[in-house]
């Protein structure tokens, strides 16, 4: 019986969330109305409440879920990189790609800190120092990268890469954009290295 429960509160979950993330990705979280999300997950708007809070708490979770594929994305990356280094860079350059694809872009880096506030406190941020932190050891192991301290080497690099996101997410063309954010992060990630290989192969 608890188990079924528990079924049932997931599946209304995701139905909120799925019904969400349509509507914010489409017409923003702004324009997007709790009744309509409502209707077209087929429940009440006392389900939303119940569940998330309010229609803030719900952008919470869409960006939480949206967060989660990303990370899965990049792990795909690393994994598919030929070394440390290059999966490092990878994963980074990656990580900046993603603010150019529209859903991203809109629910992530422009209404999530207009309505959340400053992203840099968020859940996914500290995960992704974390993930860094761990990369960055690795590379002092493997004397790839001088012998730098390997959480503040995270904080910088992450908080650049999330300063890049957001410049790229509210430029007028986000695809130049990023494509200069790419070309800066290479020059100043190219100075971590022992020697003078490219920062990307």
């Amino acid at each position: 019986m608890a188990q079924k429960r528990a079924e049932m509160i997931e599946e209304t979950r995701a139905k909120l969330i799925s019904a969400a993330r349509a509507a914010f990705a489409t017409v923003g979280y702004a324009d997007s109305s709790m009744d309509e999300l409502t209707a077209q997950a087929g429940l009440t708007r006392g389900a939303l409440y119940h569940h998330f809070g309010g229609k803030k708490g719900l952008l919470e979770a869409v960006i939480a879920q949206i967060d989660a594929e990303i990370s899965g994305r990049l792990a795909v990356i690393v994994e598919e990189a030929e070394s440390t280094w290059d999966g490092f860079v990878q994963e980074c350059i990656g990580y900046i790609k993603m603010a150019v694809e529209p859903e991203v872009q809109r629910i992530v880096l422009l209404d999530g800190p207009a309505v959340l506030g400053d992203p840099s406190p968020w859940p996914s941020q500290n995960v992704c120092i974390v993930n860094m932190r761990r990369s960055l050891q690795k590379l002092i192991e493997e004397a790839v990268i001088r012998p730098v301290d390997s959480l503040a080497t995270a904080r910088l690099i992450s908080g650049a890469l999330l300063g890049a996101s957001l410049w790229i997410a509210s430029a007028d063309d986000p695809r130049a954009a990023f494509e200069k954010a790419v070309q800066g992060f290479l020059v100043l990630v190219a100075g971590l290295r022992r020697d003078t290989s490219p920062a990307q192969s």
